[in-house]
């Protein structure tokens, strides 16, 4: 327990209580998401090959990012996309940051035990971030998806609260039936208003940009762009008293003169996106707050079921196919070591994966690309030591062409003091990535979580996707002359 938790006994005291709690006990998995996207987001010599193992890290997260990247609002030409990678290129870095963000927060909130208003405050978010983001598409805005994220993120802290409350949430309810306006009601419970933890909690997760903006509420040189998540949000609060009241129509004319476009063809879009944001909350698993969207639940009929769902060696023949592709043209070398990973983590099922580089000096292995692994901070790198004599599993691997299956317990002294302190004495498998004759690191798998065994048709799988990765450097080469 953090030193902040032990501190706060009882129920959160303060909105500094409430910010320690959120971001440390009930929202660290979101926090650490956030960190590690705005991390490679802002650093422009990153891309797909560091944001896909952010995402892979989590099967749940992979497995509805892919369910919402196969659906009609993101994917509407029904090209399937079975591989994180190919989400990526194919859907592009902000679209791929909005969904991770939105599917992360829903991960870490939603609960069989959340109660009616935190299912209301998840379907206004999700409802003014569709609403927000089609017009600003409708006004050319150049990034749209950050214009959603915002929307999504405007009320965290509401949303939140809501969803771990406890008791001080039902006084809370208590003094709104008797007359007292929300504002009102929060600072008598808690001492603060919920748009304070909202502020709060975008300063600890360090959120930039137009969600900052978004979420200090000042009226001062409104950016036209936190106008388009302002009206979003109006747009539901104005959904939900009715079509035709005062309201509702003010936000038609907003739009109107922010798009021009004409007020019948906003209309239509307004209903059009109350749909949208019902089946982007089934999606996100929120069905709850898809019935508080549109009063009924929507019976998804999509045929994109998860990735998780998926047969492996069916999963095994959509990835070799994206390689294949990969090969058949100009070789994006990256790409292609990160859906050969993919391949293997997800396709053969494997709980660790990472492609390692042989150091400068030969004497070591270390981390490229992993998936999987358990670290205290996505900086950190995994090092695998080379011991010749007498020879590690690691050593004999990246001397070999061969693909190793290695089992401590048939090959004990194979596992050297410093392997089993990086890796455990699990059982593995192991095999060298060759430019040409030439060795340049190896890919490493195994089932350290699960503790499921390996068995020959793993073994022949891996073997068959590190091929493919021996292949396309060969072709990389010659490309390269």
């Amino acid at each position: 327990m953090k030193k902040q938790d032990a501190e706060i006994k009882g129920e959160p005291r303060s909105l500094e209580d409430w910010t320690a709690v959120l971001r440390d006990r009930e929202m660290p998995v979101f926090s650490d998401t956030v960190q590690s996207i705005n991390y490679i987001i802002e650093d422009e010599k990153k891309g797909a090959m560091e944001l896909a193992p952010v995402i892979l890290q989590d099967p749940n997260l992979t497995a509805k990012l892919l369910k919402l990247s196969n659906s009609i609002y993101y994917n509407p030409s029904r090209k399937q996309m079975v591989t994180v990678s190919r989400a990526i290129v194919i859907l592009g870095i902000e679209v791929i940051r909005e969904l991770t963000l939105a599917c992360s927060l829903f991960e870490a909130i939603l609960s069989p035990n959340n109660r009616r208003r935190a299912n209301e405050e998840i379907a206004k978010a999700i409802h003014a971030a569709v609403q927000a983001k089609a017009l600003a598409i409708a006004a050319k805005d150049p990034s749209p998806e950050e214009v959603f994220i915002a929307a999504l993120l405007k009320n965290i802290g509401s949303i939140a609260f809501w969803c771990f409350c406890g008791a001080q949430g039902d006084r809370i309810q208590a003094l709104l039936k008797n007359g007292l306006s929300n504002e009102a009601a929060e600072k008598q419970v808690l001492g603060f208003k919920l748009a304070d933890l909202d502020i709060s909690l975008c300063k600890t997760w360090n959120l930039k940009g137009l969600i900052e903006a978004a979420i200090k509420k000042s009226t001062r040189d409104v950016d036209p762009r936190v106008k388009f998540v302002r009206i979003g949000c109006e747009v539901v609060e104005a959904l939900r008293e009715g079509v035709g009241t005062q309201n509702y129509y003010a936000c038609v004319e907003k739009i109107e003169a922010m798009t021009g476009l004409s007020k019948e063809a906003i209309e239509a879009s307004l209903r059009k996106n109350t749909d949208i944001a019902a089946n982007i909350a089934c999606h996100f698993g929120a069905t709850e707050a898809s019935n508080f969207i549109q009063h009924n639940v929507r019976q998804n009929s999509e045929a994109n079921a998860s990735a998780q769902n998926v047969d492996r060696k069916v999963l095994q023949f959509q990835i070799l196919q994206d390689i294949t592709t990969i090969l058949s043209g100009r070789i994006d070398i990256n790409l292609l070591l990160e859906t050969v990973l993919e391949g293997i983590q997800r396709g053969i099922g494997m709980d660790r994966t990472i492609f390692a580089l042989l150091t400068k000096d030969k004497n070591a292995l270390l981390e490229k690309v992993a998936l999987g692994w358990r670290k205290d901070s996505y900086l950190q790198k995994i090092r695998f030591e080379l011991s010749q004599s007498p020879p590690n599993l690691f050593f004999q691997a990246i001397t070999s062409h061969e693909g190793y299956w290695v089992n401590p317990k048939e090959n004990e002294s194979l596992y050297s003091a410093s392997d089993v302190k990086t890796i455990g004495k699990q059982p593995c498998l192991l095999m060298a990535v060759c430019s040409g004759d030439k060795p340049i690191g190896l890919i490493y798998c195994d089932r350290a979580y699960s503790n499921f065994e390996l068995t020959e048709d793993d073994l022949k799988a891996f073997k068959h996707f590190v091929q493919q990765a021996n292949i396309g450097l060969s072709l990389y080469r010659m490309q390269a002359r």
